[in-house]
């Protein structure tokens, strides 16, 4: 089961660049419990990224640069299948 409703879609976020910025993200409910990842600008976002967390659902970046602005989309994944949110821009500036 993955449902299509998000808990909590993530909100668009304005920061000053150095600053952390947080995209929230409660996915659909699911049975299993579906995973969260993030896509930027149409992209799947690598945790790789020192300065990128995803932790329960969160995607976290310690300090912006002005080359993470873009849209994002949090995704829900599990064995039914995957769910995009609406996507929230991040504006850096």
């Amino acid at each position: 089961v993955l449902r299509e409703d998000f808990r909590q879609p993530p909100g668009d976020v304005v920061v000053a660049a150095g600053e952390p910025a947080v995209l929230e993200c409660v996915p659909p409910r699911g049975h299993p419990e579906p995973s969260v990842s993030w896509k930027k600008n149409g992209v799947r976002v690598s945790d790789k990224d020192e300065r990128l967390t995803i932790r329960g659902g969160k995607l976290m970046v310690a300090s912006t640069h002005k080359s993470d602005a873009g849209v994002y989309v949090c995704v829900a994944t599990n064995v039914v299948g995957e769910r995009d949110s609406e996507p929230a821009e991040l504006v850096v500036f």
